[in-house]
């Protein structure tokens, strides 16, 4: 279950990105408070402080937007050109027991069988999205590989969801394969393979200038 915690913003009176920029020179982030039917609302944040819930698997915020306290969620983040510095921030108004769409990064919980056959496992997902209510946000989603051997595969649906959420993603998404490293080859197989080149006929010329074919 998501812990809510307390965060600290200010509300911006002044939008536009060279206020933004100043603002993340001062160490703050720019930020946009929307959903449930109110008025946006422009805000900033602490940029360092925000950064370290994150990373902790905050989600879900308790803050005072001017007069009015409520519970956010990080809807969307964007950085910066270089995807590592965090320059906006999307906030959306939450009721904790609503159903909300969210990302939710997966974790290997055992290793797999077929890495003692000599497979190694490849990751190519490392998150679901799935629909639960906003109390319920799981930092992580297990996924167990004990069982998976080589050539096996494990697809967004045959991962176990806890109670009471639902699969957003693609059922029939890849997320796991398990297979055999390929040997490396010789230098002496690497030049079998490799084409022949095909003979070129040249010509050359007599003492008379007439060409005579080789």
């Amino acid at each position: 279950m998501s812990e809510t915690i307390a965060l600290d913003v200010e509300v911006r009176t002044e939008v536009g990105s060279k206020h933004a920029a100043r603002l993340r020179r001062a160490g703050r982030l720019p930020a946009i408070v929307y959903g449930h039917g109110a008025e946006p609302v422009a805000v900033s944040l602490d940029l360092h402080n925000f950064a370290e819930m994150l990373h902790h698997g905050h989600r879900l915020f308790n803050v005072k937007v001017g007069k009015q306290s409520e519970t956010l969620m990080v809807k969307a983040l964007q950085y910066d050109h270089l995807g590592k510095d965090i320059v906006h921030a999307d906030l959306v108004r939450v009721s904790l027991t609503e159903m909300v769409k969210v990302t939710v990064p997966i974790e290997l919980k055992g290793t797999a069988k077929g890495a003692h056959e000599g497979g190694i496992v490849d990751e190519h997902l490392d998150y679901l999205e799935i629909e639960c209510k906003a109390s319920d946000i799981p930092e992580v989603i297990p996924v167990f590989v004990k069982e998976l051997g080589v050539g096996d595969t494990i697809h967004a649906g045959d991962i176990e969801l806890p109670e009471g959420m639902k699969l957003s993603t693609t059922p029939e998404t890849l997320v796991l394969t398990c297979h055999l490293v390929a040997a490396a080859k010789s230098t002496e197989e690497l030049e079998e393979e490799m084409p022949v080149a095909p003979e070129v006929i040249t010509e050359k010329v007599d003492e008379e200038g007439e060409n005579e074919s080789k």
